[in-house]
């Protein structure tokens, strides 16, 4: 069965737009109490066996507070990954106007690689293109590829994450991407959930051709634990778990996921994901699939709080 990872994006700056963190998170959420929540999430996270992490520059201090549990544990066996390419601007204010920028450019990968490797050095395993897409100036940027090309032969893994309703289109064009005769990237991290399955034939492609591929917002940024359809509650009484297990045990029964992520903003939200893994489904269980414009414009409403 697939692994599961914690993604830190709901624990690392104090606004995010999955729904049902309101309680998860302190009340107050300055710098100091935002830390302590994080730190112990990845605490219970590692208790249940969980080994992989991940972040990126634009989860506010995500990376930091990361590298400040790693270094006071002293964990050496967790694997971390992390992304750049879209920049956190909110300065810590919740009702920021804008709360990240994106920009895919040789100046951006240089300086936020820096960040990352100054803050988690050695345990940056992966690094990530944050929101990929098809469209992306990255494809046709000589120097840019050159650059993440060394940055891969230098013994960090390459991959990207995608968003938006042609992400099949994107999956299949980056992963056709090669520097001096190698692929570029080894791992996809890919939007797919029981609403939003359009990415589900390119990204069995990508696994099938050797990829790595990650399953982030499985549940569809809280939307299927706040307020899940009724064939996924009528799931969760049978098996006795919360629609959101429902949900991540849809994701882990893809035979092509092979790490499924968790957006738990608090200690009992991620106890309550982590009991997908005791519940079987098959991989066609669930059809719920809304059109993928429908499911991103919803997606792209959903306020940061």
């Amino acid at each position: 069965m697939p692994d599961i990872a914690l993604g830190l994006a709901a624990l690392g700056r104090p606004a995010y737009i999955n729904l049902g963190r309101e309680g998860a998170l302190p009340a107050h959420r300055d710098v100091a109490a935002m830390r302590a929540a994080c730190h112990a999430v990845l605490d219970a996270a590692y208790e249940a066996g969980i080994r992989r992490v991940d972040a990126a520059r634009s989860y506010g201090r995500a990376e930091e507070f990361l590298a400040q549990w790693l270094a006071e544990r002293g964990h050496r066996d967790v694997r971390v990954s992390s992304k750049w390419g879209y920049e956190y601007v909110a300065d810590w204010r919740p009702d920021a106007e804008v709360h990240e920028v994106k920009e895919h450019s040789t100046a951006r990968f240089t300086r936020q690689w820096g960040e990352t490797e100054a803050l988690l050095g050695h345990h940056v395993e992966l690094y990530q293109v944050h929101s990929l897409t098809e469209d992306s100036p990255l494809f046709g940027d000589l120097e840019l590829l050159a650059a993440l090309g060394a940055l891969r032969d230098s013994g960090v893994r390459l991959g990207f994450s995608t968003s938006g309703p042609r992400q099949a289109d994107t999956v299949r064009r980056a992963l056709d991407l090669e520097m001096e005769g190698r692929r570029l990237f080894e791992v996809v991290q890919s939007t797919w959930n029981v609403l939003e399955t359009s990415a589900a034939p390119a990204l069995a492609w990508a696994h099938e051709n050797g990829a790595e591929v990650f399953v982030k917002e499985g549940l569809a940024n809280g939307r299927l634990a706040v307020d899940p359809p009724a064939r996924v509650r009528e799931l969760a009484e049978k098996h006795d778990v919360g629609p959101d297990a429902i949900a991540l045990a849809a994701v882990r029964a893809q035979p092509w996921a092979d790490v499924v992520l968790s957006g738990a903003a608090g200690v009992d939200q991620l106890r309550a994901n982590l009991r997908a893994r005791e519940v079987d489904l098959e991989p066609d269980e669930l059809d719920l699939a809304e059109d993928p414009a429908d499911y991103w414009a919803a997606r792209a409403a959903l306020p940061w709080a």
